[in-house]
């Protein structure tokens, strides 16, 4: 573990050096990040002009829907500055023959094929989203009790887990297809589920949506899970989502290996 975790350092410390030899796209980058999503967040604020609460007795209000938003700001933030940069090149490395130099590393491919590259300028939305966390739970009328606050950091690891698996699946099928550009598409399109209350999904076309992005895709558990846990009190069925949502990282991260490994078990060069 500790071999690995120096072998991370040191890509760490490589991109950031190449990040900051190129300081202006690298700015240019981070502001473009942060005007993204300083429009999405006029827009809620423009939706609460017009409603107080999310949904009917849904509990999510201004305060505790922003710390939603932000919940989710620092989750994607991680995953798009640890793991997508690196998924996001696989797709070259297959269609060039680059995974043959890969595979034959003393090390293990799926680390060095999903954790080479870190993109630093996704960061910046996740120091915006912790800011943005600390402005809403400041401005709660009763703050979050120690448990939640022990249970939070663990639930951002599970959300963090869930998302991973699925860059590592999409990142699989490019072994089988040879080109797969629509990584990224593929990967908002699924992930823009997840970027609102469990509650809006509802009636005859949102239950089965619920229930397909909540046990089949746990998309709904990576943000509402661990936002909940801050903003409405810890029952008895809340620890019962801690613990779905725990078991859903663990099940994620043991099937995306599994189908990782045997996609890498089909692969024949790119020039066989």
């Amino acid at each position: 573990m500790l071999r690995y975790l120096t072998i991370f350092g040191t890509f760490v410390r490589a991109c950031l050096v190449r990040d900051l030899t190129f300081r202006a796209n690298f700015i240019l980058e981070c502001l473009t990040s942060l005007g993204w999503m300083s429009m999405n967040l006029a827009f809620y604020l423009l939706v609460f002009t017009f409603t107080p609460e999310i949904g009917r007795d849904t509990g999510w209000t201004r305060e505790p829907f922003f710390a939603f938003v932000a919940t989710g700001m620092i989750i994607n933030s991680i995953v798009q500055a640890l793991f997508m940069p690196s998924a996001e090149e696989l797709t070259e490395l297959v269609r060039t023959g680059g995974l043959d130099a890969v595979l034959v590393k003393p090390l293990d491919a799926q680390f060095l094929l999903s954790m080479h590259r870190v993109d630093f300028s996704a960061c910046a939305n996740g120091l915006v989203g912790v800011c943005l966390l600390a402005w809403a739970v400041g401005r709660f009328e009763t703050p979050p009790p120690a448990a939640a606050w022990a249970v939070y950091p663990l639930l951002l690891l599970c959300g963090v887990a869930i998302l991973y698996a699925l860059v590592i699946m999409l990142a699989a099928a490019t072994i089988h297809l040879g080109r797969n550009q629509s990584l990224y598409d593929f990967w908002f399109y699924l992930t823009n589920f997840s970027r609102y209350p469990a509650e809006i999904y509802s009636g005859p076309w949102g239950s089965p949506l619920r229930a397909l992005c909540t046990f089949v895709i746990p998309i709904l558990l990576v943000v509402n899970v661990p936002a909940r846990a801050i903003t409405q009190p810890l029952t008895g069925a809340a620890w019962w989502a801690v613990g779905g949502t725990v078991c859903a990282a663990v099940a994620a991260l043991v099937v995306s290996r599994v189908v990782f490994q045997r996609s890498l078990a089909r692969y024949r060069s790119a020039s066989s």
